[in-house]
């Protein structure tokens, strides 16, 4: 296996909208990134993930770009962004990029040309059709849009303001790649790419299967991996990403551990690792996600592990519990209540013990907890907000209570509540009224509170993350599941060269017993009270030998 600086590193993601405002707008911004990266650098994180900072009308959040070449104004400028690349590196920092090149905003010029008329050298910059199929659109709805002016419909898979674009005019192609080297020039280090596999549809657009209870079809099998991905990711990488020294990881979900392993085989020339989904799919319900169902253990660690097996040979994978798209993880896996602070120890020590490249997102290292939605005016996702209307207002599945329930536990805006900093007004975020609200335990929960304590959660990432850059095991050590069927215990060994770790971590509230006799000496625990062959609730620990 080839090492390399990205499967050795660990990234933090920013959410920017939330994570720290400078100017009072209640919105945060580049400049507030920098005021808080002698943070970052002292948590010891190499990567910092930017979600999208690119001009958008902010339909989905950053994720529907108007232009790929200015910084959206409520984050600043190009200038600002500049100053936050060159402070990043001066504190030992990478920055990613998100790129977004599955869709634009409905207000890109491409886009605004496009429909201006049939014969419009852009028109083909996206997909027009004459009559729409039966697709659904990720948000809900039908994934068609119709446009009088042209009297045609065209794709959105996600909002109605996120047409996709036409990868099969090589047109669209040669722009993406031109604006992916004016980034890299700049000098960031890599991208993660958002629905990457999304890119290369089928171009016959035949109906999709109707799943029961549903309006429309799911297009998944004629969005996802589709016929040419493969040809359109080489060539990415021959035209840009193979000319710089770059991090890339794609967002790839509908994939099998199989199909995904052709987009990182290191022998393809493609990308470096994956987002996978499967182990942040187990949750949902009838109605997706939207259920007050918890992941069964068991469940989790097959799915984990049928990933970390499938790239133990050629390919590499991103381990996370917790992104801008999920639910807090201390919320969801563990216990945000009495047992909060051992949980989210036992979740960090868990994970980050793994084999693959960890992510850490913005508040993850305090414990930062879902926030619990009374009314549909405090959400603000678009995700959120169709879903409401789909499942209350439409089809009368939930009522407004057990709706309000599950986007309290699924919601994606649980991830996106402004990021804790201290016990003052808005938790320090900002000076202004905060664009979404303050998770109200922010009191309690909070980096002031924890960066100076040796016992808090900051500090035991902390120690997570040196431990990661000390010892190879930890990245490139072989992974074996130990007690596979157990419901309450998650444990593993790693195993490189004469190495072994043996980690054992409960992921219950009630005590639990275990046969195994670890070999070595402990090498991290989240409670230094330690009882052979027992775990305490939410104890974990790990154990080393050489």
């Amino acid at each position: 296996m080839n090492k390399a600086w990205w499967k050795e590193a660990v990234v933090y993601q920013i959410y920017p909208r939330s994570f720290n405002d400078s100017n009072g707008d209640g919105i945060g911004d580049l400049q507030g990134i920098i005021s808080r990266l002698d943070y970052l650098e002292n948590l010891g994180v190499d990567v910092i993930w930017l979600s999208p900072v690119y001009a958008s009308p902010n339909e989905d959040n950053g994720y529907d770009i108007s232009d790929y070449y200015a910084i959206m104004s409520d984050f600043g400028t190009m200038k600002d962004f500049d100053e936050l690349l060159q402070k990043a590196h001066e504190h030992h920092l990478k920055i990613v990029m998100d790129l977004v090149a599955n869709h634009t905003s409905d207000e890109h010029q491409w886009f605004i040309d496009s429909r201006k008329s049939k014969d419009n050298p852009y028109h083909d910059y996206y997909i027009w059709r004459d009559q729409p199929n039966n697709w659904g659109s990720v948000f809900g709805g039908s994934a068609w849009q119709y446009d009088e002016n042209l009297n045609q419909y065209y794709l959105h898979n996600f909002a109605i303001k996120q047409p996709d674009l036409n990868w099969e005019n090589k047109a669209v192609r040669d722009d993406l790649y031109k604006m992916m080297r004016y980034w890299c020039d700049k000098g960031i280090d890599g991208f993660r790419m958002d629905v990457i596999s999304m890119i290369s549809k089928d171009q016959r657009y035949p109906d999709a299967p109707v799943p029961e209870g549903a309006i429309y079809g799911d297009p998944t099998p004629y969005t996802v991996d589709g016929p040419r991905i493969h040809e359109f990711l080489q060539e990415m990488n021959r035209e840009v990403l193979s000319k710089y020294d770059l991090f890339t990881v794609g967002e790839t979900p509908g994939l099998s551990v199989e199909r995904a392993l052709k987009y990182v085989q290191e022998d393809r020339h493609e990308l470096e690792m994956v987002f996978t989904f499967d182990h942040v799919s187990l949750d949902g319900g009838d109605y997706g996600k939207w259920s007050q169902k918890r992941t069964d253990l068991v469940e989790l660690k097959k799915a984990i592990m049928k990933w970390v097996k499938g790239c133990e040979n050629g390919g590499w994978n991103s381990i996370y519990l917790d992104n801008h798209d999920q639910p807090r993880a201390v919320s969801r896996f563990g216990d945000d209540g009495e047992y909060r602070e051992m949980s989210a120890k036992c979740l960090a020590l868990t994970l980050h013990l793994m084999r693959g490249t960890p992510y850490v997102y913005q508040g993850e290292e305090l414990g930062m907890t879902n926030y619990h939605f009374t009314s549909l005016e405090e959400c603000r996702d678009i995700e959120e907000i169709n879903a409401y209307k789909d499942l209350v207002t439409d089809r009368h599945i939930y009522s407004d209570q057990e709706m309000l329930e599950n986007i309290s536990s699924k919601g994606r805006d649980n991830a996106r509540t402004p990021m804790q900093w201290d016990d003052s007004q808005n938790a320090g975020f900002t000076t202004g009224t905060p664009w979404i609200n303050v998770n109200p335990n922010y009191k309690t929960i909070n980096a002031a509170a924890q960066v100076n304590d040796p016992n808090s959660i900051y500090n035991f990432y902390k120690q997570l993350i040196a431990l990661r850059h000390a010892h190879d095991i930890i990245v490139y050590g072989e992974m074996d599941l130990l007690y596979e069927d157990a419901h309450d215990l998650f444990a593993y060994t790693r195993s490189y060269n004469d190495e072994k770790i043996t980690v054992l971590a409960n992921w219950s509230d009630h005590e639990v017993t275990y046969d195994l006799t670890p070999e070595g000496d402990l090498l991290i625990t989240n409670d230094e009270d330690v009882t052979p062959h027992t775990l305490k609730p939410y104890q974990a620990v790990a154990y080393y030998k050489k």
